[in-house]
């Protein structure tokens, strides 16, 4: 599935708002770059990345708090860390707290 960058670009321009130490969910990036209802349009969008390091990917999570699997299961641990490394904790069921992480726009 493709998207004209410029949708790409908005969702884009959204991730670059999460804060260091916060998350949000796929659903509120969708909502916030004014496409409600296309949370996974974001997961395409950040899939396209490939690597590019200026957008905090990492930040972004699904709705119960989870990392959404990919099919390169590094990229999982990679998420993890990076959330780690900026102060985000994690729950004995590998979730993060949301009432505590979420981005509060």
């Amino acid at each position: 599935m493709t998207a004209p960058l410029s949708r790409y670009q908005m969702i884009y321009d959204v991730v670059l708002r999460i804060p260091k130490g916060r998350v949000a969910t796929y659903g509120l990036v969708a909502r916030l770059a004014g496409m409600p209802g296309r949370a996974r349009l974001v997961g395409y969008a950040l899939g396209a990345l490939r690597g590019r390091v200026p957008i905090p990917w990492h930040r972004v999570v699904n709705a119960q708090g989870r990392i959404s699997c990919r099919s390169d299961s590094c990229s999982d641990l990679e998420q993890r860390l990076r959330l780690e490394n900026e102060g985000v904790d994690f729950d004995a069921q590998d979730r993060i707290p949301l009432e505590r992480y979420l981005w509060q726009v």
